[in-house]
């Protein structure tokens, strides 16, 4: 009876089993989240390359009476900035360096392929490498965008790559770095912005007030209430002007210059950054720093 009943169950199961098997699979239900590609969201609604571009061109033509072109863009992901240098006049060159093979994979496929003028691409290099290590040529300008080296978060890291960054310029060469700030850096909470199709999601997720560490994230959300988390991820130190200007002194530069973004009527950021010895604290700002080699 023993025997019987476990063959009567083993042939239950593998009925079932058949019947499993020839069941239809439930198709995944298709998100606009789980469509999106995040490099190319995080293109439209954080990095604006031409006001970054236009900057450094005034900045550098004012301090040397011309027009740079060798540029480097250190922690460059997929070198949106880069491409757009190239593009703006037949003499420009570019490098772009990131340690990353994801994002720089993705510039190469999106972004420098894209490139209609093979000329352009001819003047586009691209390396998978540490920005700490020297390179070669020599540039005019050295880009450190949207943070990114606040990723060394100790005195003696950040004044090693200003000290690289330095050694990589030409006798007439400009470091130029971007800063955020403000009491806003250091609360945690979530900032949305609308850009129609997406939402663009900051979430400041942890601040120490002691080690004045954070940490960060990018969300997109959509219309179809799905969401893209943690599409991107920072753990960096939030320095401050007179932190960097010290250590950019301290690494060999001779001329440090604070470039202080104005503000519209109704208290927004108005793009348009001036040479500034003092400024007012406010609720969240942005500036440039550039170091004059």
């Amino acid at each position: 009876m023993a025997a019987g009943g476990t063959q009567r169950s083993g042939e239950a199961k593998a009925r079932g089993a058949r019947k499993a098997r020839t069941k239809p699979a439930r198709a995944k239900r298709q998100t606009m989240a789980s469509q999106a590609d995040k490099y190319l969201l995080y293109q439209r609604a954080v990095q604006e390359p031409d006001a970054d571009l236009n900057f450094v061109t005034r900045v550098f033509k004012k301090r040397f009476g011309r027009a740079p072109r060798l540029l480097r863009e250190d922690f460059c992901a997929a070198a949106n900035t880069a491409c757009h240098w190239v593009r703006r006049h037949r003499e420009n060159v570019a490098w772009g360096v990131d340690l990353d093979p994801e994002p720089l994979a993705w510039g190469k496929k999106n972004n420098a392929e894209r490139l209609l003028d093979p000329g352009q691409r001819e003047r586009l290099h691209l390396i998978q490498g540490d920005v700490l290590e020297p390179r070669e040529p020599k540039v005019e300008v050295v880009l450190a965008q949207n943070f990114s080296y606040f990723l060394f978060d100790t005195r003696p890291a950040l004044r090693r790559y200003f000290e690289v960054a330095r050694a990589g310029l030409q006798d007439e060469g400009l470091l130029v770095l971007d800063l955020y700030g403000g009491p806003d850096a250091q609360r945690m909470g979530e900032e949305v912005t609308d850009h129609g199709a997406f939402d663009y999601v900051w979430d400041q997720a942890h601040y120490d007030a002691i080690t004045n560490r954070s940490v960060c994230h990018i969300h997109f959300r959509f219309p179809d209430k799905s969401e893209l988390r943690r599409a991107f991820t920072y753990s960096w130190r939030l320095w401050t002007i007179p932190e960097v200007r010290e250590l950019l002194e301290e690494a060999g530069f001779r001329v440090t210059e604070a470039y202080w973004e104005g503000t519209t009527p109704e208290g927004e950021g108005d793009g348009v950054y001036r040479l500034r010895t003092s400024a007012e604290n406010e609720d969240a700002w942005l500036a440039y720093v550039v170091a004059v080699k």
